[in-house]
């Protein structure tokens, strides 16, 4: 493939729900521009962009993928975009690499909540946008319902520019509202034919919400369409561009990707209606030196890693689109993030997971580069003399945790080397050690995000993990006070052993603990005081029911003994916890668990599920805010009830609910729940033993 100036390249995303065809599209364009000889299929698992493994396996996409093709002297990258919200930090790549956007709507399903997402993602970062109704070789498919639901949902600014053509039950071909003529299906193309009699009424009324779409982006247009009561073809066409650029319009077409019908005119509208990469608005950038906002000095070389892929033979491969000046195999890329230079490479174009050897990539195209020594996703790539950083990429973050471990002993160094080298190629994923419970956790979006990056480990790193609920990191503390005497003798031939401690254990109000000396007439020498309260120190990390931390306590040392020979360091600290056991014992000990605060935004009609869910988990519901989402819910409940809510929350709301999270205190663990949790602690003491 030859190299494309900005001029002649658009840079579109495929977004939208899961299952309404997005990655047979893209192949449908590969095969429509001769990229391919023949079109793969997901349920195959032999198509160009769902390349991993794991795609092939679970029939969906799971990381974004570039497949550039050439249309009418043009350079189309189409980014293909999963729709499982699980992998939502790889739709977060594809529209950090998108200049546009094109939003896949079932013929059948209408709009769902993919679709929603993506609109909301379009508007945020300014992306122009056409809305595909695919699938429209399906039975039921009804445009016009769903047509009525786009304009329901987001408003007048949905204008069909196409309106399909049905015979006998099938798809055969479209109106073209533009211009207001009809073309059929030939097998190779389109054929000119006249608008059938019956849709000429309804392609009127769309006509209509066409001209006064366009007629709104402007205030000639707006005054031409008051006072004439329509507008010209030619109008039509500049509003349309108009407000397609400036997100005030977005065009909807008809295609099926399946039946490959549609998918060349789409092609052609991408070209028509899309903004160049030079049209395209500059990411935002500052000074590496001030931190204030800058611009990309023209002609020198600027690049943002949008994404890495680790393959294992290849090594680490750097995604990059190219804002400025020219990537070559001479070009010595500056990492402003860690200020060093990496060393030049071979640049190429990346198709799915095949990587072609390229002599450059110019300003506005999508290039890659294997094995950077320094850079991850997110990192600017620039001229050393002229160093920038562009605006970090919006990544999801983490909201599941579960416990991994591998599954043959000795591998759990295997286990965690493999799962950093993951983290690379998704920053979604993250790694973390409890060091209360020993727990290594993988933290992800969700329940299937993190099982697939485990299947990552064994497909590419050949070490199988297993996954486990996390363990909850319990408390323990007193309700009551209590004292009890420490003694330890030791006289074994030798020195000796002695030191005798009295003390009081008593709740503390704030703090986790304080030590409090109240030796009067040196009955325990100065010097031996810190032991007694490092042996207690010590003691806190077991407690006495489970074996969990013990918090809340004030300790008190008022009496004890010595011997001025036997006395030492280590006879105290062996007195102090003595001491803590005997009396902890007595002085009503509980289990506590952590209560965390979360805020949970979802829309309104789902807010009697929600609180109805929270109480099933034994939280509280504090209060609800409205939003512009629809309602935030604010409510407590115990982290034991919470860890695997983000795959819950996603079902109860069709992936239209969020949330975030803090720790907010301990408090009592319901009795009987606390009963199975020491009794389980105990069986577990014994089976180390």
């Amino acid at each position: 493939m030859k190299a494309y100036t900005a001029e002649s390249i658009r840079n579109i995303g495929v977004f939208g729900h899961g299952s309404e065809g997005k990655t047979t599209l893209t192949e449908a364009m590969l095969f429509n521009a001769g990229q391919i000889e023949r079109m793969g299929r997901v349920e195959d698992g032999n198509t160009v962009s769902d390349y991993d493994p794991e795609e092939a396996k679970r029939a969906i996409s799971i990381s974004t993928s570039v497949a550039p093709i050439e249309w009418n002297n043009t350079k189309i990258n189409v980014i293909d975009a999963p729709g499982s919200f699980d992998f939502y930090g790889e739709v977060a790549e594809a529209f950090a690499l998108a200049d546009s956007a094109l939003i896949i709507v079932g013929s059948v399903s209408g709009v769902t909540v993919g679709a929603e997402k993506a609109m909301a993602l379009c508007k945020k970062y300014a992306k122009p946008r056409i809305m595909v109704v695919n699938q429209m070789d399906r039975e039921h498919a009804n445009f016009d319902k769903v047509i009525d639901a786009l304009v329901e949902r987001f408003g007048p600014s949905v204008a069909p520019i196409q309106l399909p053509i049905w015979e006998a039950g099938s798809f055969k071909g479209y109106v073209d509202l533009t211009t207001m003529k009809a073309y059929m299906f030939d097998g190779k193309g389109t054929k000119e034919t006249d608008i059938p009699a019956n849709l000429s009424d309804r392609a009127q009324e769309l006509l209509g919400m066409l001209t006064e779409a366009a007629a709104e982006t402007s205030e000639d247009l707006m005054e031409k369409y008051f006072s004439d009561g329509e507008l010209s073809q030619e109008d039509i066409k500049t509003g349309l561009n108009a407000g397609v650029m400036n997100g005030d319009i977005t065009p909807v077409c008809c295609c099926s990707s399946l039946a490959n019908l549609g998918v060349r005119t789409l092609l052609d509208d991408v070209v028509r209606y899309m903004p160049t990469a030079k049209d395209a608005a500059m990411r935002p950038c500052t000074d590496m030196k001030t931190g204030e906002a800058a611009k990309v000095t023209e002609g020198k070389f600027a690049a943002q890693v949008m994404k890495t892929v680790a393959d294992p033979f290849v090594g680490k491969i750097s995604i990059m689109k190219v804002f400025s000046g020219t990537l070559t195999n001479a070009t010595v890329p500056f990492n402003s993030r860690e200020e060093k230079a990496e060393k030049p490479g071979t640049v190429y174009i990346m198709t799915g997971k095949n990587l072609t050897v390229a002599d450059k990539i110019e300003a506005g195209d999508i290039g890659a580069m294997a094995k950077l020594q320094y850079t991850n996703t997110g990192d600017t790539l620039c001229d050393a003399s002229a160093p920038i950083v562009f605006e970090a990429i919006d990544f999801p973050k983490p909201c599941i945790s579960l416990a991994v471990s591998a599954k043959k002993q000795g591998e759990d160094d295997k286990i965690i080397a493999g799962l950093r080298r993951l983290t690379e190629e998704d920053p979604t994923i993250s790694i973390e050690k409890n060091a209360e419970t020993g727990d290594v956790l993988v933290c992800g979006i969700g329940e299937t995000h993190i099982d697939v990056t485990c299947a990552k480990l064994k497909n590419k790193f050949k070490v199988e993990a297993q996954l486990t609920e996390p363990r909850v990191a319990y408390r323990e503390t007193i309700r009551s006070s209590a004292e009890a005497e420490g003694k330890h003798k030791k006289q074994s031939g030798g020195a000796g052993q002695f030191g005798v401690v009295q003390m009081r254990f008593e709740p503390l109000e704030e703090g986790d603990f304080e030590f409090v000396n109240a030796i009067v007439g040196g009955v325990v020498p100065k010097e031996f005081i810190p032991a007694v309260e490092k042996g207690l120190r010590e003691a806190l990390v077991h407690g006495v029911l489970a074996g969990y931390p013990m918090i809340g306590i004030k300790a008190t040392l008022y009496d004890g003994k010595y011997h001025p020979v036997d006395s030492k360091e280590v006879a105290f600290k062996s007195a102090a916890r003595l001491a803590y056991k005997a009396a902890c014992a007595k002085a009503s000990p509980v289990l506590i668990e952590p209560i965390y605060r979360y805020d949970i935004t979802v829309p309104t009609d789902y807010l009697g599920d929600i609180m109805g869910d929270m109480s099933r988990r034994r939280g509280r519901v504090i209060g609800t805010n409205p939003t512009d989402e629809g309602t935030t819910v604010v409510a407590e409940a115990p982290l034991s009830e919470m860890v695997k809510y983000a795959t819950d929350l996603r079902s109860m709301t069709q992936g239209r609910g969020s949330f975030a999270s803090e720790f907010v205190r301990y408090e009592d663990v319901l009795a009987n729940i606390a009963q199975k949790i020491i009794e389980q602690a105990k069986r577990e003491d014994e089976d180390d033993e």
